[in-house]
């Protein structure tokens, strides 16, 4: 069986995680490697998935055996090095085991996952080799993207005919909201929040609070906890649910990726934040806000800017404007009314949903990221 080892380091949040416990899933499940996730922060990773025990230094979990990321990193004989290394997001791999790596007869292809992003120069950057400096190793970089030259996004097989049973029917929505404590009853429409603690989220429900339409918020457990408690009056714990004008916001659980699914696959709109949840929004083929992850100098927001132009050219002229100057305003000082109301009238919502499944197509066509990178490990490592 062949085999792979995957290197996260939780960062911050939970962005790195999220797409290395992706990864390593569908390399396990769907092509049958030998899969092991290190990872330096157990705690976190809970989170994510509840059957980690961050107390366990190896447990085997999903058909991943998921070891402890630990310093002194532990000893790993060059025959237990697998036939992929991947280091996720520039992690840097300890130097014992690089030099297992080294001493492995066969050398190992040794992949850097990069970050997602839509600017042009992603596609000359793929997949570019550099060689380590003392020892007989080249590393290769390779980047998820938007376009046939880049490596694709993560993208399980069945996922789109999973999305298209639920909303086939209705009962699936109301019955997984009904376990995690929602009711949609008396709300038109539906959207989630999940952002950094920067978002302007007191000037979000302001908006929405003005509103003659009845709208539920859902946010998770822990997500702008500031705001949040302010619109409540209270502890922003799960199941607490607060009603002002034509806004309702519930307080959920912080759930699993497979849950998280079904709840962007309830919205009419899904505000989203960093790489994970950006790309499962994407994938559910619903209108999304994007809170990119900030960065100094507002390095973040050339990568904005490069998703918008892309993401925002097939719509009309004048929806595709107002939908970049939210998402500016969502990472910037606020959203301004007028631009709201014209990406949250109905019309334009019909429109924002019919360009989601649009785009969502666009991606399909590029294949997924993990058959890309086994497939490139494969042919040029």
């Amino acid at each position: 069986m062949p085999s792979l080892h995957l290197f996260c380091r939780v960062i911050d949040n939970f962005g790195d995680i999220g797409v290395c416990w992706r990864l390593a899933r569908q390399v396990a499940n769907e092509h049958q490697f030998e899969v092991t996730l290190w990872v330096d922060d157990l705690p976190s990773f809970k989170r994510l998935c509840r059957a980690v025990d961050p107390a366990l230094d190896l447990q085997q979990i999903e058909a991943v055996c998921v070891r402890r990321w630990s310093d002194p990193f532990p000893d790993i004989p060059p025959q237990q090095i697998p036939d992929i290394v991947i280091e996720g997001f520039g992690c840097r791999l300890p130097e014992e085991y690089l030099h297992a790596m080294a001493a492995r007869p066969v050398k190992p292809a040794w992949i850097n996952l990069e970050y997602l992003s839509a600017e042009a120069w992603v596609d000359s950057c793929h997949g570019l080799p550099s060689p380590h400096p003392g020892l007989p190793l080249t590393k290769h970089f390779y980047f998820p993207g938007f376009t046939a030259q880049a490596g694709g996004l993560l993208r399980e097989h069945g996922l789109e005919q999973r999305r298209a049973a639920f909303d086939a029917d209705p009962t699936e929505a109301d019955a997984f909201l009904s376990q995690i404590g929602v009711s949609r009853a008396g709300h038109e429409r539906i959207l989630t929040l999940f952002c950094y603690p920067q978002a302007p989220v007191a000037d979000l429900f302001s908006l929405l609070q003005g509103e003659r339409s009845s709208t539920l918020c859902l946010v998770a457990e822990g997500v702008a906890s500031d705001a949040v408690r302010a619109f409540l009056g209270t502890s922003a714990v799960a199941g607490m649910r607060v009603t002002k004008g034509g806004l309702t916001v519930q307080v959920v659980p912080f759930l699993e990726q497979p849950d998280y699914d079904l709840l962007l696959w309830c919205a009419d709109l899904n505000f989203v934040r960093g790489e994970d949840s950006f790309v499962r929004g994407q994938w559910a083929e619903r209108p999304l806000l994007w809170h990119i992850y900030p960065q100094e100098e507002g390095a973040h927001l050339v990568k904005l800017d490069a998703f918008l132009e892309r993401y925002c050219s097939g719509l009309p002229e004048n929806l595709g404007t107002a939908l970049a100057n939210v998402m500016r305003g969502w990472n910037g000082a606020g959203i301004a009314a007028d631009d709201w109301r014209q990406i949250w009238s109905p019309a334009a919502a019909a429109s924002l949903r019919q360009h989601a499944r649009s785009w969502a197509g666009q991606l399909r066509v590029h294949g997924d990221l993990a058959s890309n990178l086994l497939r490139f490990a494969k042919e040029s490592c």
